[in-house]
């Protein structure tokens, strides 16, 4: 990599303009394939572009009067550059689609897609393979189809291999301690080898139709049950011929479900793409097998409004192989000016060839068509919601009398139980819904008692909020069961704002919010104040939501800073909007706090023990049934259990006697 900049021989670099940095950095820039990046003064990424010849596409973005208002704003905003070379063109065009979903720069279009995809699995390692559904690394000894669009289409998929090839789902540890058959055998969705109801050989019968139903070769399998289904009405075995009749029925219905299918199309997938008030909405359908495994709609994110389609699907369709395999054909719903070259970036990728087409005709016309219809209708509903919430959102800030419609509103809650495994959250929502990339999550450490500045009391529904002195406090303290929400909240506070003031003090990064919101009373509002007051930070609006009388959602009561607390109609869409956000932060509270418990449960006291790994704690969690059976077992029935040598189990026994073991080492 080399570098121009602040880093490079440029004693005033730190103070020059974007223009002379790019400048400087021409002096050095090699004439062959490559990507380049241009940094800000943080150093956070404001583009990144690829090249046939480094030197001389760079030189461009030092003709300032060519560039539209956009570029130009990007170059005065440059105070480094970066480049990387490449061995090819296509290289550079893979490098810097990873790049840019990677670093999210700001002026480039750029892919928001933070869900893997899901796949389905056949686990042939097995005696008798299980199907299921899969997600991350893949690993030795399965196969894999797909990808799927979504975890509904992988189920469907599983669902009907289930009906017509009767193989099993369940995992193996279930497997192995059946005595008898399932409930999906008496619906007739397995053929129960965990009771051997089906030999071995029989079974990998199964299973290779299996995989020719997901390659493609459904005709040929319905060809051959027909043959066997004649063959056993003519030796009168009508219920193994009823059986074969409804596998070949379940083929033909999972025919018939496909709203599109691509004949004479092994692997395939349709890109489609539709535009609207300068927002882009492209549909992804995926064919494997001929088979439609289901379709999903990406919104890519670009800085400039007037962006042709070429550009967002040309810089769309890199960013959606980084991280998938692309199959042999795409087909298109617009041509891309470097087709020849992303075809073989993506043949260099895939390994074999990969064609990109946009077709005139014929069912693969009707295929991208329909894909575009649904990139259409996606669109225009995000359109309709994006319209609404920015309704939703002028209302709040009229509501809390705020300088400006908010874009970014933080929510707040905490959630333990009696102060065990006690987790603060934020959740944030902006213009688009809620921002679930910017969620976060803080255990809490602390365990000093809050200080609140004074005591605390507002008349909430016609009474007042008990308060009581804390003893060494030297504040009061609500009294409720929770016993420390306020320094839980105090703690959170003091992380996140601490942080965000030592990382952008100017308030320049987009990360600041507008409105902070608490799930909770007067209490709670008086810590975050104080905390806020100490960092410096008064100014940011703060706004505490509590529950009504019985906790009854609708008669919430508001709180700000030198206002008495208020309520809204029942039927007021603000309130219903507040109520949605505070119901999201409460639901990411407690399922953060109930993995955060489950964690630690399935956490063992052997773990502790130096040398014990997951094999080691398996067989003696095996034998002994328990952590405690291991616990209070003596040192000869630790030697005498399975794959435990001498040394290990003076060790374990160790550990839980301390001293005991030495004086039994010469018994045994």
């Amino acid at each position: 990599m080399q570098t121009a900049g602040p880093d490079a021989p440029l004693p005033d670099a730190p103070v020059m303009e974007g223009v002379a940095v790019i400048e400087a950095a021409l002096a050095t820039m090699p004439l062959v394939p490559g990507v380049y990046r241009m940094l800000d003064a943080k150093g956070e990424a404001l583009y990144v572009g690829k090249a046939r010849s480094l030197k001389k596409r760079v030189v461009a973005y030092t003709q300032i009067a060519r560039l539209p208002e956009r570029l130009r704003r990007m170059v005065h905003a440059t105070r480094r550059m970066e480049i990387i070379t490449t061995g090819s063109e296509a290289e550079a065009l893979l490098l810097e689609a990873n790049l840019i979903k990677r670093l999210r720069p700001r002026f480039n279009i750029v892919l928001r897609d933070d869900k893997s995809y899901p796949w389905l699995v056949l686990t042939e390692e097995h005696t008798y393979p299980q199907i299921g559904k899969h997600r991350g690394d893949k690993r030795k000894g399965a196969s894999y189809w797909g990808p799927f669009a979504s975890a509904w289409a992988v189920n469907q998929t599983i669902t009907a291999l289930e009906k017509v090839f009767l193989l099993r789902s369940c995992r193996d540890t279930v497997f192995e301690s059946r005595d008898r058959p399932c409930l999906l055998h008496q619906i007739k969705r397995c053929s129960a080898p965990c009771v051997q109801r089906i030999s071995a050989e029989d079974y990998a019968g199964l299973v290779r139709d299996a995989k020719k139903f997901l390659s493609g070769e459904t005709p040929s399998i319905q060809k051959r049950l027909a043959a066997e289904m004649e063959q056993a009405a003519e030796a009168l075995e009508f219920e193994r011929a009823a059986a074969i009749r409804d596998r070949i029925r379940g083929l033909t219905h999972i025919q018939g479900q496909n709203a599109i299918n691509l004949e004479g199309v092994g692997d395939a997938d349709v890109v489609a793409l539709h535009q609207i008030a300068g927002q882009s909405c492209v549909q992804v359908f995926f064919f494997r097998g001929g088979r439609n495994n289901g379709n999903r709609a990406f919104f890519p994110a670009h800085a400039k409004d007037d962006a042709a389609p070429e550009e967002v699907l040309s810089a769309f369709l890199t960013q959606l192989y980084d991280d998938l395999p692309p199959p042999p054909l795409v087909l298109l719903s617009h041509e891309v000016p470097d087709a020849p070259l992303i075809a073989e970036a993506l043949t260099l990728k895939a390994g074999r060839k990969v064609e990109l087409h946009r077709p005139q005709r014929g069912e693969k016309r009707a295929a991208v068509d329909h894909a575009a219809t649904n990139a259409r209708e996606a669109l225009e509903r995000r359109l309709a919601e994006g319209t609404a919430q920015a309704a939703l959102l002028e209302g709040v800030g009229t509501l809390f009398d705020l300088p400006e419609t908010p874009s970014r509103i933080e929510i707040y809650d905490n959630s333990h139980i009696q102060g065990s495994h006690a987790y603060g959250v934020m959740v944030v929502a902006g213009p688009e819904g809620f921002m679930k990339n910017a969620y976060r999550k803080y255990a809490i450490q602390g365990t000093a008692a809050p200080r609140v500045p004074q005591p605390v009391a507002a008349e909430v529904a016609g009474g007042v909020v008990e308060t009581r002195r804390v003893a060494g406090g030297g504040g009061t303290r609500q009294a409720s069961g929770g016993g420390d929400d306020f320094a839980m909240m105090r703690e959170v506070f003091e992380r996140r704002f601490g942080r965000a003031l030592k990382e952008d003090p100017e308030r320049q990064g987009g990360g600041w919010p507008d409105l902070v919101l608490i799930d909770g009373g007067a209490g709670q509002l008086s810590a975050a104040r104080e905390v806020m007051a100490e960092l410096g930070l008064g100014d940011l609006p703060l706004v505490a939501i509590a529950k009504g009388p019985d906790r009854d959602a609708g008669r919430e009561w508001f709180h700000l800073a030198g206002k008495p607390p208020f309520q809204l109609p029942p039927r007021d869409p603000t309130l219903y909007y507040l109520q949605r956000l505070r119901d999201e932060a409460h639901r990411f509270a407690i399922t953060t706090h109930r993995a955060g418990r489950s964690k630690a449960i399935s956490r063992s006291e052997l773990d502790e023990i130096p040398g014990v790994g997951s094999a080691i704690k398996r067989r003696l969690l095996n034998h002994f049934g328990s952590a405690r059976g291991v616990r209070q077992a003596g040192l000869e029935d630790l030697r005498n259990c399975p794959g435990i040598g001498p040394s290990m189990a003076v060790r374990i026994h160790e550990h839980f006697h301390p001293g005991a073991s030495a004086a039994n080492l010469g018994k045994g």
